[in-house]
């Protein structure tokens, strides 16, 4: 009977995780990697400031409000490729889509691009029908709190020029929709789509064949709940397309999915925590240590499993260096609580990657005082940090940009 039931387990983790059985078989009994708990912290490589760095300037851009909004996204772009960067900014709170314009060198106006989106949650922007414009993805999670209903959907806001976006409902009645990608999956010259969705007990990740005039065939990757993010690269490096996974809460695992360059993937956990509270809250991919391939910036800061929410001793900044091969080696870099988004520049200009990293739960009992740090690079992997600012507070959200045509880069969040 013990067997029937090992058995019977296997088939359904196989299943909603995408994996073979061999594959699962390894996951439950050799974990890739055991993420820090209270008793078990890993020593971070950094060295710290005790004197905050000052050379941020605060802007405030976007129209006034009564109620604050609750902002989900922020996505720096230049959307109307007039030379100058905008922000498109997802609010959760009036259920809409907004850009900020750029219309003049520092003067931004905001317009609505779309109403009643229930809970956008995340924005890509990509010219998606080939026209030469950029469209807009839009993920709606179409109820802010964990649900098993159905009401999530993938929107694209398609570019009409003079300012003008179409709403596109692409597919709907879905698990909360969490992250929507584009990239030509299948190798056939057109865009296809890949989407993650958060339910609570249900949830999936699959990609969206594109069969043209706006009709999608879907393929499920694995149903997993508690996909937040999904991001493409070519990370093997062979000319094709495929998909890093975090999947948080329940999980707190990141998967790559190996695409034979057709649309087949072979899945692999490339990361996976013991620890159950470890609060995934984010990856971002790129060639972090300028070794040519394709690595993984992660942050675990997530404090929404709490109510109220609660920061950790063991939330941080880690990358997942890519080894080849579809394997990664583990570097935490710092011990920050509520670390939330980590994205990276080369701050300094001394020719390495540096991290500016968000806390989005700063206003939180027990967390760090400081809502923004850079973790300065020394060309070695080896990161000093530096305070940059302690207000507004509950940074979630984060992009980066050259917003005003200096060649240094700035920053747009939301607190």
């Amino acid at each position: 009977m013990l067997m029937v039931v090992l058995l019977a387990v296997l088939a359904y983790a196989s299943h909603r995780t995408g994996s073979t059985w061999s594959q699962t078989l390894r996951s439950v009994f050799l974990p890739s990697g055991d993420g820090p708990t209270d008793s078990q912290k890993v020593d971070p490589t950094v060295a710290s400031d005790a004197a905050p760095t000052n050379f941020l300037r605060a802007v405030t851009i976007g129209d006034p409000f009564e109620k604050p909004p609750r902002i989900s996204n922020v996505l720096a772009v230049d959307l109307d490729q007039d030379g100058l960067l905008d922000v498109v900014v997802c609010d959760a709170r009036a259920n809409r889509v907004t850009w900020i314009r750029q219309h003049s060198a520092g003067t931004f106006q905001e317009h609505i691009l779309a109403a009643g989106l229930v809970a956008p949650c995340h924005t890509h922007a990509s010219d998606f029908d080939g026209d030469g414009d950029l469209d807009l993805l839009v993920a709606v999670l179409g109820n802010m709190m964990p649900s098993n209903e159905k009401v999530g959907s993938v929107v694209i806001l398609e570019n009409q020029g003079d300012m003008k976006f179409e709403k596109r409902v692409i597919s709907k009645n879905l698990p909360r929709v969490a992250d929507v990608r584009a990239g030509d999956i299948d190798g056939d010259g057109d865009l296809d789509l890949v989407a993650t969705a958060f339910g609570q007990l249900e949830g999936k990740t699959w990609w969206m064949e594109n069969l043209g005039e706006w009709n999608f065939k879907s393929h499920t990757l694995q149903t997993l709940s508690e996909g937040i993010h999904s991001e493409l690269a070519d990370i093997d490096d062979d000319g094709d397309l495929d998909i890093v996974l975090l999947v948080s809460q329940e999980w707190e695992e990141i998967y790559l999915f190996r695409n034979d360059g057709r649309g087949t993937f072979t899945p692999s956990v490339i990361y996976g925590s013991s620890n159950d509270d470890f609060g995934s809250s984010g990856i971002h991919l790129c060639d972090f240590d300028r070794d040519g391939d394709v690595d993984v910036v992660y942050t675990n800061g997530d404090c929404f499993d709490y109510v109220p929410p609660r920061t950790r001793t063991w939330h941080g900044v880690q990358w997942l260096e890519n080894q080849g091969n579809g394997v990664f080696e583990f570097h935490r870099i710092i011990d920050f609580r509520a670390a939330f988004r980590a994205l990276q520049s080369d701050v300094d200009r001394d020719g390495d990657l540096d991290l500016f990293v968000a806390n989005g739960f700063s206003s939180t009992p027990n967390s760090d005082t400081q809502s923004l740090i850079w973790l300065e690079n020394d060309g070695q992997m080896r990161f000093r940090r530096h305070d940059l600012a302690d207000s507004p507070g509950n940074l979630i959200t984060m992009d980066l940009g050259d917003f005003d045509g200096d060649g240094v880069t700035d920053l747009v969040t939301h607190g």
